[in-house]
């Protein structure tokens, strides 16, 4: 039962992984690219979509990651430990500087947007990659957990 718990676990951090590294390497560039205001539309309807799914996502990964490290604590469950605070660190990253963008953002359109939106939307970029890089070493951890 444990190795299952381990393997889904790494599943579904790994999954998160890619879809938020495909988000920051290849979707934004891919929205930024857009003639006029297409861009700005493909972020709102990706800041809507990824915006209800990914709280389940980062929340359920945690929890399945704290779980491994309570089952493991007095085998080796260091790794799982580490693994799970850089995800606790990625939910308050979330929480704290990429939500409030986001939630503004998938309400713009052409027409309601703030002069300063391609700043904005700069931002959460750059903590985006910040928060990729966390859940990657994450990630990471639980992989070499799991060998």
């Amino acid at each position: 039962m444990l190795n299952a718990l381990e393997v889904a676990t790494v599943v579904i951090v790994g999954l998160m992984v890619g879809v938020e590294f495909s988000v920051a390497f290849i979707m934004n560039r891919i929205l930024d690219a857009l003639p006029e205001d297409s861009g700005q539309l493909g972020h709102a309807h990706g800041g809507r979509m990824l915006g209800a799914v990914m709280p389940f996502w980062y929340i359920g990964s945690l929890v399945l990651a704290a779980i491994w490290a309570v089952a493991r604590w007095q085998h080796d469950g260091a790794l799982v430990v580490i693994a799970a605070g850089l995800l606790v660190v990625s939910v308050v990253m979330s929480i704290l500087l990429l939500v409030p963008i986001n939630n503004r953002n998938k309400t713009w359109t052409p027409e309601n947007r703030p002069a300063d939106w391609k700043q904005q939307l700069n931002r959460w970029g750059r903590y985006h990659y910040a928060r990729v890089a966390v859940i990657v070493a994450a990630f990471t951890l639980l992989a070499a957990a799991l060998a």
